[in-house]
């Protein structure tokens, strides 16, 4: 989709909000709290943002963008390049962290811009009288986005802020709030990778099974490399066989060979470009599947994920 820039605005320090609207004032594609969209932006980039407004909005898509000192080059394009009024396109919204049904209590941790798809989380929460906390961690007040939002929200009990440079009895207990869940309760959390690795490992820690522990990543996960040698990929459809060089992913071997494969973050966290494996064994070093799908050897993520076997035969 074409959408127009309708308002950008400052959220917190180095976080920028920007309201996303259709061309012709009509209703944009429906979504549900955690999804996303891709943003296509110049330089030719495309970068994954969380909603973060009211998932009953119809009529605008809301994200915030930190800009990273670390950034590939999405953050700063957002920052210095886009503007009000500029358009720029949007894919329809995707869905990879939704809220779970049931009656269980439902825990969200935020750190930092991970507090983009909480916001929608818990507005969606609320709207349905369903149990829930947030949790919201920064470094300092200062860069805590929608901190007005949130305490002047119906649900502004249910919100606790921990500040790094606060007083420690305000800062995060993880393992107080993990002990004071029952078994129904589920766990959200999205942020910096070292936040969301505290988070889950302290979750396991205390006997959470993964089924009830949920995250996005807004990179990729850090990850040992393996070897990274040659093996070969073979299509089912057409017999295809493709040389996977040390120094190619899998999605560039193929490209040169002009089979295409759609794909977003580059970096094994988004799923876009998961892609079913029929036979061999894949090497996986992403960040979306969990170690019970890798442990199936029967999908994987071909723009950072490589193979044990010497050939792996493909879904294409």
């Amino acid at each position: 989709m074409e959408l127009r820039i309708a308002a950008m605005r400052w959220l917190a320090t180095e976080i920028i909000g920007v309201e996303l609207v259709a061309l012709d004032g009509s209703v944009l594609p429906p979504f549900d709290a955690g999804a996303h969209i891709d943003v296509h932006l110049p330089g030719a980039l495309i970068r994954q943002y969380s909603l973060c407004n009211h998932p009953d909005e119809r009529h605008r898509y809301c994200i915030g963008v930190l800009k990273d000192a670390a950034s590939r080059g999405g953050s700063r394009a957002v920052h210095d390049q886009l503007r009000v009024g500029q358009t720029v396109q949007v894919s329809a919204p995707r869905n990879l962290f939704a809220l779970q049904g049931g009656a269980g209590r439902s825990v969200l941790l935020a750190g930092g811009i991970g507090i983009t798809p909480m916001l929608s989380m818990a507005q969606r929460l609320a709207q349905q009288g369903r149990d829930f906390e947030l949790h919201y961690c920064v470094r300092s007040k200062g860069r805590a986005a929608f901190i007005d939002t949130l305490h002047n929200s119906a649900f502004a009990a249910q919100v606790h802020l921990h500040v790094d440079d606060g007083a420690a009895q305000q800062k995060l207990d993880m393992a107080g709030v993990l002990a004071a869940q029952d078994d129904q309760a589920h766990l959200y959390v999205c942020g910096p990778t070292g936040f969301m690795e505290h988070v889950l490992n302290s979750a396991r820690a205390h006997q959470w099974p993964e089924a009830r522990l949920h995250r996005e990543y807004f990179a990729a996960a850090p990850r040992a490399e393996g070897d990274a040698g040659s093996f070969e990929v073979r299509l089912r459809s057409t017999g295809l066989q493709v040389l996977v060089p040390a120094d190619k992913t899998v999605v560039q071997a193929l490209e040169e060979a002009g089979v295409f494969i759609p794909v977003s973050c580059e970096q094994g966290f988004c799923g876009t470009c998961l892609t079913a494996v029929l036979g061999g064994q894949p090497d996986h070093r992403d960040s979306f599947l969990t170690d019970a799908e890798k442990a199936r050897n029967n999908q994987f993520t071909p723009c950072c994920s490589r193979a044990k076997s010497a050939v792996l035969e493909l879904d294409l």
